[in-house]
Parts: structure tokens; sequence; C-alpha cells
């Protein structure tokens, strides 16, 4: 009996710790997907803006090309999963590199970050220059603006629009929730607008060469090219032209002739594809454009 109570103590001491070290996991998480839920949701509804401009430069839209609301989704779906898959090893190095650097400091590292965390109006100033950096993308996307230019829109847009309200927002942990969640949709908008850019130009680059990039390909643009044969007599159409196969949709085929740098519509039952191929080898210093 003696040793039932001395032992009831350790038992009692053994919960709490248990129960904090769940709580810390889970608050880990909420913290985790505090951040990442709006930058994904922000980023997912940015990407799309993406696919029908990168459809555009051949003057189409993805609808036209047999690409709707589902195709669409699993798309970008899978790109959100490697962008998350990339982000997660870049997380973890910026923190390796912080602990190290704090190691090399001798803990002088850590007791200035914690020193600037306890200064509400450093840590609005630090979030309102991040949030204002984030417009870069999009200022990007309606016009090409110098370098200087983007710091000095970016350092007063954020100054001016951020600044006070995070300031504000330090004040009550639901006010400091709010702000995690505004910073997170943002920096999902800004990078969803930098790939905005970067799908535009690729797309250029396919009219141009022939060949998609590895973002296009990631974001699900598939480089397929085929030679197209009457469907009567299955003879070649167009001197037997490799094509690029853009879609499909309503019995309808929307090709990419390279050679003539010009976007076609051919009925399915007129013609039947041939020798297909993903990503064909192009020889170097391959351009399109040789019969436009």
């Amino acid at each position: 009996m003696a040793e039932h109570n001395s032992n009831s103590p350790a038992v009692d001491n053994a919960a709490p710790v248990e129960s904090e070290s769940g709580g810390s996991v889970i608050e880990l998480l909420e913290r985790i997907g505090s951040i990442v839920l709006p930058v994904g949701v922000a980023l997912y509804a940015v990407l799309y803006i993406g696919v029908e401009e990168m459809y555009a430069v051949f003057g189409i839209s993805p609808q036209q090309a047999g690409i709707d609301q589902s195709v669409l989704f699993g798309r970008l779906t899978g790109t959100l999963v490697l962008v998350l898959l990339l982000g997660i090893p870049l997380v973890g190095l910026v923190v390796g590199l912080g602990w190290l650097l704090d190691k090399v400091t001798l803990g002088m590292a850590g007791r200035v970050v914690r020193g600037v965390r306890e200064r509400p109006w450093v840590i609005a100033l630090v979030a309102a220059l991040w949030c204002g950096a984030t417009y870069w993308g999009f200022f990007n996307f309606f016009g090409d603006l110098d370098l200087t230019v983007m710091v000095v829109i970016a350092v007063v847009l954020g100054v001016l629009a951020f600044l006070i309200p995070f300031r504000l927002l330090r004040r009550k942990p639901v006010g400091r929730a709010g702000m995690k969640v505004l910073i997170g949709s943002l920096t999902g908008l800004g990078l969803g607008f930098v790939l905005i850019l970067q799908m535009a130009n690729g797309a250029v680059e396919v009219q141009e060469t022939g060949k998609a990039n590895l973002l296009l390909s990631t974001v699900g643009f598939q480089d397929q090219w085929a030679v197209l044969k009457n469907a009567d007599d299955d003879k070649p159409l167009y001197d037997g032209r490799w094509m690029m196969l853009l879609g499909e949709s309503e019995g309808t085929y929307l090709f990419y002739d390279c050679d003539k740098m010009a976007t076609m519509r051919i009925p399915m039952d007129h013609a039947n594809l041939s020798d297909l191929q993903l990503d064909p080898e192009r020889e170097k210093g391959f351009t399109c454009g040789s019969l436009a």
C-alpha cells in the first residue's frame, strides 16, 4: 500500500507534462496552418489567372482547350503540392541557418530577435514593408517597372497602408492572428502574380521556340506534338509539319503551327493524329516562324 502511495505522485506529475507536450504540438500545427492555408488559397486563386494568360498568348481560352474547372483544379493542386514540397526544405534551411547563427554568436542573435519581437512598432514596420513588397508582382503584371521605382512603391505603400493597422492589431491575440492571415494571403497573392509573369513569359517562349519550360509543365501545359493526317485518305496535312496540340473541345482540335506561328482549329472528324511526341528534343538554336 505504501509503495502504491509513493508511486502515485509520479503518475500525477507525468500527466501535465504529456498534456503540455500535446498542447504545444497542436499549437504549432495551428500556427503553421494559419500561415500556409491563406498562402495556398490566395496562390490557387491567382494561378487561375495565370493559366488564362498562358493560353491567351495563343489566342484561346483554357475552356477552348478543353480545360474545365475540374481539370484546372487538379493541375493547380499539383502545383501547390510542388510549391509546398519546395517550401518546406527552404523553411527548414532558414531555421537551420538561424540556429547556426545563434550558436556562432553565442546567443546574441536570439536575444536580438527576442528584443525585436518585444517592440510592436518594429514588428509592424517589418510586416508592413513585407506586405508592400508583395505588390511587386501585381504592379509588374500591368506594367514593367524599374527596380528603384518598385522599392519606393513598396516602402511608401507599406508605411502608409499597413504600418498603423498592424500596430493596432498587435495589441490583442485576435488581432495578431488576423495579421498573420493577412500577411499570408498577401504573400500568396504576391507569389501568384510572380508565377503569372513567369507563365506568360514561358508561353511566349513556347510560341517562339516550340519548347515548354519546367514551370509550364508543372502547371499542366502539355508540350505535345503530332503530325496531322486526312481522316479520309490518311495523307499528311500541312506538308506533314509537326503541330503542337493545345487541346480539344466540342469536337475540335486546337493546334499551334510553329512554322507559321499561328493557332488553328480543325474538326476531329477531319483529321487524325499520328506520330505523337511529348516534349520532343529540339536542335540547338531552333526557332519558330520559318514560314511566317
